[in-house]
């Protein structure tokens, strides 16, 4: 069991940034994979970015490449995303994901935070 509190969203004009955190509980934190999907009104969830265990290795949508950072602390059982010149097009509710095994698909993810909402205003 991993329990995921999300952390870090809020308002920010369009160019802006923020950074979201995502604070992991339960055991064996380093052996899942970890993710940020988002979910705007009216929209499915989308596939936002992941990390591979060690950290090493990360995966981006395309629309967010070159602007969002995922990274991951298996020490202290956290994962961030830091989000650079946001766009209004990112405004969505934010959710952090863990798996034994996924890639980009929502269902393939086990556990998941509650979210925390990002608005980007023009």
């Amino acid at each position: 069991q991993v329990q995921l509190v999300e952390s870090g969203g809020g308002l920010v004009q369009a160019g802006g940034s923020l950074r979201l955190s995502c604070a992991a509980s339960g055991r064996s934190f380093s052996g899942y994979l970890m993710a940020w999907f988002r979910q705007a009104p009216g929209k499915e969830r989308e596939f936002v970015a992941r990390i591979t265990r060690s950290g090493i290795t990360t995966y981006y949508a395309d629309s967010v490449k070159g602007r969002f950072t995922i990274s991951r602390d298996n020490a202290k059982n956290t994962v961030t995303l830091q989000m650079s010149s946001l766009k209004p097009e990112d405004t969505a509710v934010y959710y952090c994901a863990a798996t034994i095994f996924g890639g980009r698909e929502p269902g393939e993810y086990t556990y998941w935070g509650q979210g925390t909402q990002v608005t980007v205003s023009s």
